[in-house]
């Protein structure tokens, strides 16, 4: 019985259509490969293989990924029957009875879950080992980061052990994995893709929903399915093409101009392989057609970081304070990691109107930025590193040593956090390989409702320079 890796899951899901095999067929075989490579790769943290292919022998929903495994990151998105840890010891047994609603529009398009996947502590890290699960492993090289947030699912993906796998991104937690495990990674606009049943007020300027893919389309056509309003919900992006998302991908961009910037303004240096990366993606792009032009970002990393952080700080200790008063208990010296605890103890000294210096301070850099993308010298969309560092070994980013996270961190997120402010749309785009083999990014961004413009770039890129679909774990 076969434990190769899958194709993209809109080949997975042609092949069930057109009979060469089974929703059955794949969904063993993907759980066949987790059975073999997980051990490895500690990407999964919760399984529900046996209620899967209860699904799959019931019926499946004649959706447009029908038959296609996925699998959930174990934050801000629940699957029914499984606990969302949010890697995180006090939340270790919070077993959820409902789907969110991104899971039920993903099995609404015949998508089967196999499972939850790992994440650093409520998603507070640029890379994923929390002390909860252990670390996850890079495909590309056992030693190294999956990077974070969604390090899980990027593993998962990268290794082939399913064709597609949620995530989330609240300072560059979808496009750092990308990055470091060699996908494709789409932050959407803000209000894109709904959070619920988790209100959105604060965390919602900075996080998003989406996913980790090896091709382009996978992106494009789970943006399709996952995108649109629910009733109630606060804040809402911009909507879809007429034609929708997938159609963007084959379409030519016409001729860009795109803004090259490898400065982050009194930030973390960037490694010179970073920088090596997105000259060679800028090279590219000029033989695309498209014109590229130096730019420096005009907002400094201290002023956007230190509004996210209000905002990332106080949704972190309203959801450990509800957690402790359903558990009925006070906060115990081993429920949280030390840089959890750090971050807990300052933001629940923080003054209230610090939250509308945060929320002011979000607006001030959107209009700070927006002047990147305005007027006869703007640009359509804005191309940088990914990673201001390689990706690093495990145990770098360890988040038992405060003062080293507060030292290290901005080096994964320099570039990508800035659009959470902003809520704009970017994408990490596969961009070779640093010296020691391992995957680079380049990041490109685009004020909100840019995704359209950003699925066509990479669509053509994609046509240009493909990039590996997994790692040489996944052979």
């Amino acid at each position: 019985m076969s434990t190769t890796a899958l194709p993209d899951a809109i080949a997975t899901a042609a092949a069930i259509r057109g009979g060469e095999t089974s929703a059955r067929e794949v969904v063993e075989q993907s759980i066949r490969r987790i059975e073999k490579l997980d051990p490895q790769l500690n990407a999964m943290v919760g399984t529900r293989f046996d209620e899967a292919l209860a699904e799959v022998d019931g019926g499946l929903p004649e959706g447009p990924l029908s038959g296609v495994p996925v699998v959930i990151k174990s934050l801000a998105a629940d699957v029914a029957g499984l606990p969302t840890t949010g890697g995180s010891r006090l939340f270790a047994d919070d077993v959820k009875a409902e789907d969110s609603e991104l899971v039920r529009r993903y099995k609404a398009a015949g998508m089967v879950v196999l499972g939850t996947t790992n994440t650093p502590e409520l998603g507070k890290n640029g890379s994923t080992e929390p002390l909860l699960h252990g670390p996850s492993h890079n495909p590309w090289e056992l030693r190294h980061s999956t990077g974070g947030s969604s390090g899980g699912s990027a593993a998962a993906v990268a290794a082939g052990l399913v064709p597609v796998a949620h995530g989330n991104d609240g300072g560059g937690s979808i496009r750092i994995p990308a990055a470091a495990c060699g996908l494709f990674g789409l932050k959407p606009s803000r209000g894109v893709i709904p959070g619920a049943p988790y209100p959105s007020t604060l965390a919602g300027p900075t996080s998003v929903h989406h996913a980790l893919t090896t091709t382009v389309r996978d992106s494009a056509l789970l943006l399709d399915i996952s995108a649109g309003r629910v009733p109630g919900q606060a804040s809402y992006g911009p909507n879809a093409p007429a034609d929708g998302y997938l159609a963007c991908v084959d379409r030519e961009p016409g001729r860009l101009r795109i803004g090259l910037a490898t400065v982050v303004p009194d930030g973390p240096d960037v490694d010179p392989a970073g920088v090596v990366a997105v000259r060679r993606t800028a090279d590219l792009l000029t033989d695309l057609g498209h014109e590229v032009v130096e730019v420096a970002l005009p907002v400094a990393y201290p002023e956007f970081a230190r509004w996210s952080g209000v905002m990332m700080g106080a949704n972190l200790v309203a959801h450990v304070d509800d957690r402790l008063a359903d558990l009925g208990r006070e906060l115990r010296e081993d429920d949280i990691e030390p840089f959890t605890r750090v971050m807990y103890e300052r933001y629940s000294a923080m003054p209230l109107a610090d939250l509308l210096r945060a929320l002011e301070g979000f607006e001030q850099v959107g209009f700070a930025t927006a002047q990147l993308f305005d007027g006869p010298e703007g640009v359509d969309a804005v191309l940088t590193p990914t990673l201001c560092m390689r990706t690093p070994e495990l145990g770098v980013l360890d988040t038992t040593q405060p003062e080293v996270m507060y030292t290290v961190a901005p080096a994964m997120a320099g570039f990508t956090s800035l659009v959470n402010v902003t809520g704009g749309s970017a994408m990490s785009v596969p961009a070779g390989f640093d010296p020691d083999g391992l995957p680079l990014g380049a990041h490109f961004f685009t004020d909100l409702g840019g995704e359209p413009l950003l699925l066509s770039l990479a669509g053509q890129l994609e046509r240009a320079a493909p990039w590996p679909r997994h790692a040489p774990l996944a052979g």
